[in-house]
């Protein structure tokens, strides 16, 4: 649900809008309070109803006509990068909070705007004039603050639609999904192991997926907690990435002591407790996010890299930025970091165990693309082997071997 809300236009301009409103119904009651006390706020001009009226009305009409006008704007964007760098960059669109907030701010003021204007009322309106000069005032105010938030909209949207913001956010993605998925292997760790976990036997009690979609996140936290409250240990069978339809196995629910249950437990049953609790902490949708997904958050600076090298763009040097901020991101798992196993409980028991996929197959799909894709750009091919070479540098054992070998197959790529 938060991954949802985060990526939606729809919540920060609605959280905005109620705001709005509470504080145009309280400034109206405030100036209630002022023109019944007889107070008079030097600083704040007096108003005739039909000046009052008029400053709402305008106010409230400029900042609707901003909000479509900037929403046209963001659809424009959305449409041009979805045709030229892929449309699953469509997301850090969505999911910008500066975007959001500039949708906020504009249809906040409208609500504002026409919740204050239906108190202003004349001597012919009902026998009493009442313009509520404080909630006016504020409004004028707002519509300075809207000015400044529209100059500042045309500047974030100019530099977020630049190749080089969306791979650094692209980028920004994948470390945080490394970081989620890889821990320095010679580092303690309170809450999580890299030891190697063997799967559980058959028997335990299984779950089962209850629709179909996407796996985006899993709350790791959570279940921890449900297997520490029933001394269970949960062994996950999808992991963010995996696709799932109605009826998939997703976790099996095992004792820490032997791994096995009683024969017959079943934890199928829609209305089990127990199997809605850990479903509920298994966010399906129907795409995939880089949030925890680190295959899809490298797939996407590797789809950036692919579309530069497309006949119709014909941007290698596209592809060589996307390959420099893959390597500021893996080459630091490359050189310490192994795959999270296990989560553990505050008494360091295995709760969770997470099945994650293997540095070494992620990097591999990196020069797999390049040498599908960009053998005919030798300057991708110099780029690609620059990673590899790093690689080789930092990479020990198995890892070291590996990118020596990509190394290798690159500089007879670059000779060929």
């Amino acid at each position: 649900m938060t991954l949802r809300v985060r990526e939606s236009f729809w919540f920060l301009p609605a959280v905005f809008g109620v705001a709005a409103i509470v504080a145009a119904e309280v400034l109206v009651a405030v100036d209630h309070a002022v023109v019944d006390g007889g107070v008079r706020i030097a600083v704040l001009d007096a108003l005739s109803a039909s000046g009052g009226r008029s400053i709402l009305t305008t106010i409230g009409t400029a900042m609707l006509t901003v909000a479509g006008t900037s929403f046209s704007i963001t659809i424009s964007v959305l449409a041009t990068t979805s045709s030229t760098y892929g449309p699953r960059l469509v997301r850090n669109f969505m999911a910008d909070r500066a975007n959001q907030f500039v949708l906020a701010a504009f249809t906040s003021t409208f609500l504002y705007t026409i919740v204050v204007v239906r108190s202003v009322h004349t001597a012919v309106d009902d026998g009493s004039a009442f313009v509520p000069v404080v909630a006016v005032h504020v409004a004028v105010l707002l519509g300075i603050v809207d000015v400044a938030v529209l100059v500042f909209f045309i500047h974030h949207i100019a530099t977020s639609v630049q190749i080089t913001s969306l791979q650094k956010q692209v980028q920004v993605d994948l470390v945080a999904a490394l970081d989620h998925a890889f821990v320095d292997r010679d580092e303690s760790h309170a809450t999580v192991t890299v030891a190697p976990q063997h799967r559980r036997p058959d028997g335990g009690r299984m779950i089962r997926a209850a629709s179909d979609g996407s796996v985006q996140s899993v709350d790791w936290q959570r279940l921890v907690a449900w297997a520490t409250r029933h001394d269970r240990v949960v062994d996950m069978l999808v992991m963010p990435g995996d696709h799932v339809i109605v009826g998939d196995p997703v976790v099996v629910v095992t004792r820490p002591s032997d791994g096995t249950t009683a024969p017959g437990a079943d934890l199928e049953t829609p209305d089990d407790g127990a199997a809605r609790a850990l479903r509920g902490c298994i966010t399906i949708g129907t795409a995939r996010t880089p949030v925890q997904d680190v295959g899809f958050a490298l797939q996407q600076l590797v789809e950036i890299a692919v579309r530069g090298l497309a006949s119709g763009t014909n941007d290698p040097y596209t592809a060589v930025t996307a390959l420099e901020m893959a390597a500021g991101a893996l080459v630091p798992a490359w050189r310490d970091r192994d795959a999270v196993t296990g989560h553990l409980d505050d008494a360091g028991v295995v709760r969770v165990l997470p099945h994650w996929p293997r540095l070494e197959d992620l990097v591999a799909s990196v020069f797999e693309g390049v040498r599908t894709y960009g053998s005919e750009h030798p300057i991708v091919l110099r780029a690609a082997l620059r990673l590899a070479e790093r690689l080789a540098e930092v990479g020990q054992d198995e890892r070291a071997r590996l990118a020596e070998q990509s190394v290798q197959e690159l500089r007879r790529a670059l000779a060929a």
